[in-house]
C-alpha cells in the first residue's frame, strides 16, 4: 500500500522495547551518580533492522520503561532518533510495562483504535513486561530471546509469546514475510 506520496505503507505496525531488545542492556554507560544513559550499544542487526522496516514503511513506536533522555542520548548516538514514529516512555506515561497505559499510549499517540489492535506487534525481551503486557492489551506478542539478563521460560499462559526470534533481523524477517 502507498500514500498519496507514493510512499510505502503497512499495515502491521511495531511496537518495540528497548533494553536488551535493541540496545545491549550490558554495555550501557552513565555518568557518575545519574540514571541517565549517556551512550549504549545495540545488538546486532539492530540498526539494520530498524531502517529496514522504516524503509519498507512500516509504523514504528518505541515502547519502552526508563527515562526517556536515557533514549534520546543512545538513538541519537547511532542516528535511529528519527526511526520511531512515536515514543511511549514509562518516565512520561506515568507506570511501567506490563500497564496497559504504556500501550495505549502508543496507540493515542499514534491516532488507533481499539479495532487496530490486530495490526499491531509488539517486540521486546521480558516475558512478565513485555510480552505479559501485550497479551494482556490483546496485540501480538514477539519475544526476542537472546538475553541473558532475563527468563526465557513462560510461567504461564499470558507469558506465552506469539512469537519468539532471536535478533532484529530475525524480527524484520518475521514482519516482512
Amino acid at each position: 500500500m502507498e500514500d498519496r506520496k507514493g510512499k510505502k505503507v503497512r499495515r502491521l505496525i511495531l511496537f518495540i522495547d528497548s533494553g536488551d531488545t535493541l540496545v545491549d542492556e550490558g554495555s550501557e554507560c552513565r555518568a557518575a551518580g545519574s540514571e541517565v544513559v549517556e551512550r549504549a550499544q545495540l545488538t546486532e542487526g539492530a540498526k539494520e533492522a530498524i531502517l529496514l522496516l522504516k524503509k519498507e514503511g512500516f509504523t514504528i513506536a518505541l515502547v519502552a520503561d526508563g527515562i526517556r533522555e536515557s533514549f534520546e542520548n543512545v538513538y541519537r548516538q547511532h542516528g535511529l532518533r528519527d526511526a520511531f514514529d512515536v515514543w511511549a516512555v514509562s518516565e512520561e506515561v506515568g507506570e511501567e510495562k506490563p500497564s496497559p497505559r504504556m500501550f495505549r499510549a502508543a496507540m493515542d499517540a499514534l491516532g488507533l483504535q481499539d479495532a487496530d489492535k490486530g495490526r499491531i506487534l509488539m517486540a521486546g525481551n521480558n516475558l512478565k513486561r513485555d510480552i505479559l503486557g501485550a497479551n494482556r492489551f490483546g496485540i501480538t506478542s514477539v519475544l526476542m530471546s537472546w538475553s541473558p539478563r532475563y527468563c526465557m521460560t513462560p510461567e504461564g499462559p499470558e507469558e506465552e509469546p506469539d512469537y519468539t526470534v532471536r535478533t532484529p533481523g530475525e524480527l524484520a524477517a518475521l514482519l516482512l514475510m
